[in-house]
């Protein structure tokens, strides 16, 4: 079965059995019960039903079916070494596919499909080895019955049964292993007996991502299948009041022009007739809630904000009494908005029939995206099909709890009854919304005699990615958006005061945002850093000893702090004009310190020529893969300081494209050493913790270089200038 091949959604839901020679294994793990980082003991509890699926072929090849969206984070290789570290299988027949949708593929914490949270690994380290283990007991099994032995007398390796000079491969056994009952409990290996998992491995995506096999979202093709691009209001909640598609209509190659909740969609033979065609629309458009949309005016409204008492996100002692006595600090901080950028723009496929309705698109949320296709068509949910593709990038847009981009492309498909992929382009990415929200910072913060913090007051100030969603009820509590203080209100500075006080206001601005890679962490962490380094400075102390004296309660942080300290040379003369930057932050299980090397010319030219990055995120299933996604973590994040800015003026955004919505180009990207910590601790995320830290090491850096403060992104020339 080759890798582009699917089994149908109902197979997938037998617990066990036989495919045209082949054996399918499934097992289950509750919903809501998280993956732990370590094994269970050995056996422990009975294999739960049916989830996810492991196909050995009769050639002996092994296909893996992901639960998951491949993005390149790389969950496309680390998922499949885990079913085939427990199936001893030869990792050269090692083959993995997207899964359909269904609950059976529910995320074990979140209970939907979803990839994201950078859990994919650490989520599926469990049951994607259990049923490794589970498909090597049959096998064993199905080999012992044909030898005439005991299973105790057959061993496993690369994919072959043997006992004694007797031996068989798995894709011989594959067929009478598949009538075999399914064992109520598996042994998993003993860590130290492992070959795959902690091993360096290459990507089982590269050759199809080479040679231009691979299939986005983008490559979809269907017979008969119409091109789509959608005329949106230019101010967020604007709807249509009356159009024009004449000119549209006269233009070669365009077919169709419909009005759908979003828009007006104009439906061509290819891209450039759609697009032509949406040009010559004439469109009247009613203004909607946001047409006076400033930022000037935002940041002031967030300001005024920063001066009053929000909800109460964090709180020990009494920190407005303790900042009453003695000398204070007061510091403001502030990010704007951002877009992700994929280098794929959104796109979707819909073939729409009276009894089914099947996507194509990489899409992280396929739960939601599927029931909001049903309500849409009034399907039954089980009659949507989504056939994942391999997203080219997600950093989160594609993972809207509203669906838009999938609802819209199902809208359009219901109103002009074609098999339509609708297409946007880079401008309408870039204006299209879901946005990682501004925020505005304000903490006042008073030292004791050693120079650590004894008071400290933080406000913070910026949307909320989850009101108005689904997911409001279940994780916003007593107005606190978890999203919007994690890193703050969870710091492990904070922790050591006896008197602080985190406090939130989410205004509502009428523009839409969403998670962005690292979500919180990627404004919090460059606060929290910036202002231990500033605090180090005032109580005239090395930034690193100082983060020491704060984190000595705190191993994890400690162990990546040293290990990037000791791999950058910190404390070792530098060449001259250059200057180092420290931060460490935890997100998503995983702990991670960055150490930025950066010279600054008198007419505020920077340049980061090294960043030294260290990761303590308890076992790396891939070393390799993890390192890579610091690497990715860093530039992504070098984007948003060097240049990342949303802006809006009379209701618009202000950014097109490229051009002026600027990612990091090769001549800004630093020499990036990634290290990852030995580490026995809780397993954590690798996708989005590379991000937070560097934007405050960065900036820090900058300190040492020209004792310029930065306290807001994206960085500017006019702010480093010294001549």
């Amino acid at each position: 079965m080759s890798g582009k091949e699917r089994i149908g959604r109902r197979g997938f839901l037998k617990a066990s059995g036989l495919l045209t020679g082949g054996l399918v294994v499934g097992f289950q793990v509750p919903l809501g019960q998280r993956a732990a980082a370590q094994a269970p003991p050995p056996g422990a509890g009975k294999l739960p039903p049916p989830n996810a699926f492991l196909r050995i072929a009769a050639d002996g090849s092994v296909l893996v079916l992901l639960a998951h969206s491949e993005m390149g984070q790389g969950i496309w290789t680390s998922l499949p070494m885990l079913i085939a570290e427990e199936l001893d299988a030869d990792w050269s027949k090692v083959k993995a596919q997207h899964c359909g949708v269904a609950p059976v593929y529910n995320h074990t914490a979140f209970g939907f499909q979803i990839t994201g949270g950078s859990t994919s690994t650490h989520s599926e380290f469990d049951r994607y080895r259990q049923v490794g283990a589970m498909a090597r007991q049959l096998l064993v099994q199905a080999a012992a019955e044909k030898f005439g032995v005991k299973p105790e007398d057959c061993k496993t390796d690369k994919g072959v049964v043997t006992a004694g000079n007797k031996k068989a491969t798995y894709g011989e056994l594959a067929e009478a292993a598949g009538k075999l009952p399914t064992p109520e409990k598996v042994t998993l290996k003993d860590p130290k007996d492992w070959k795959i998992i902690g091993k360096d491995t290459k990507r089982l995506d590269s050759p199809e991502k080479v040679n231009g096999t691979a299939q986005f979202g983008m490559d979809v093709q269907l017979p008969g299948m119409l091109t789509a691009v959608v005329a949106r209001s230019p101010g967020f909640g604007g709807q249509v009041k009356s159009f024009d598609s004449k000119d549209a209509l006269a233009v070669p190659g365009v077919r169709q022009v419909v009005q759908v909740p979003s828009g007006v969609a104009v439906l061509a033979d290819h891209y450039w007739a759609a697009k032509q065609g949406r040009d010559k629309l004439k469109i009247e458009w009613e203004e909607g809630p946001t047409a006076g949309l400033d930022s000037k005016k935002l940041r002031e409204e967030f300001k005024k904000l920063a001066g009053t008492a929000g909800n109460k996100a964090a709180q020990a002692g009494d920190a407005a009494a303790a900042l009453a006595k003695g000398k204070i600090l007061e510091m403001e901080y502030f990010v704007p908005y951002l877009a992700h950028a994929p280098m794929e723009p959104l796109n979707c496929t819909v073939k729409l029939s009276a009894d089914k309705c099947e996507i194509w698109s990489g899409t992280q949320l396929q739960t939601v995206d599927q029931g909001v296709a049903a309500q849409i068509t009034g399907l039954k949910p089980e009659q949507v099909e989504i056939h994942t593709t391999f997203l080219g990038g997600g950093f989160g847009r594609r993972a809207t709890p509203v669906s838009d981009f999938i609802s819209e492309a199902v809208q359009v498909a219901k109103a002009s009854g074609k098999t339509v992929k609708v297409v946007w382009s880079r401008e309408d990415d870039i204006r299209g919304g879901y946005y990682r929200p501004s925020f505005l910072h304000r903490a006042k913060i008073a030292l004791d005699e050693k120079g650590h913090p004894r008071a400290w007051d933080h406000v913070l100030v910026g949307q909320s990615i989850l009101a108005g969603t689904p997911f409001e009820a279940a994780m916003v509590k007593d107005g606190i958006d978890a999203t919007s203080v994690e890193g703050v209100a969870d710091s492990p500075y904070l922790k050591e005061v006896p008197d602080h006080h985190v406090h939130l206001h989410s205004p509502k601005t009428g523009v839409p945002v969403l998670w962005w890679r690292s979500v919180g962490h990627s404004h919090t962490a460059f606060v929290m850093e910036s202002l231990i380094d500033e605090l180090a400075h005032e109580a005239k102390k090395d930034p690193v000893e100082y983060r020491r004296e704060l984190l000595k309660d705190h191993p994890r942080h400690l162990a990546a702090l040293n290990y990037a300290v000791e791999k950058s040379g910190w404390g070792k003369p530098l060449e001259k004009g250059h200057f180092r930057g420290v931060s460490v932050h935890e997100s998503f299980g995983s702990f991670v310190a960055e150490v930025a090397e950066v010279s600054v010319s008198k007419e505020g030219i920077l340049k980061i020529h090294k960043v030294t990055c260290a990761i303590d995120c308890g076992l790396a299933v891939n070393p390799a893969g993890v390192k890579a996604q610091m690497e990715s973590g860093i530039i992504f994040a070098l984007s948003a300081v060097l240049h990342g800015e949303i802006s809006f003026a009379d209701g618009k955004v202000q950014q097109r494209n490229f051009h002026d919505y600027l990612v990091a180009r090769m001549f800004e990207a630093p020499l990036i050493e990634a290290h990852v910590v030995p580490s026995t601790g809780k397993m954590g995320g690798a996708g989005e913790c590379g991000v937070p830290p560097l934007a405050a090491a960065v900036t820090n850096a900058i300190f040492a270089a020209t004792g310029k403060r930065l306290r807001e992104l994206p960085i500017h020339v006019d702010q480093l200038k010294t001549a």
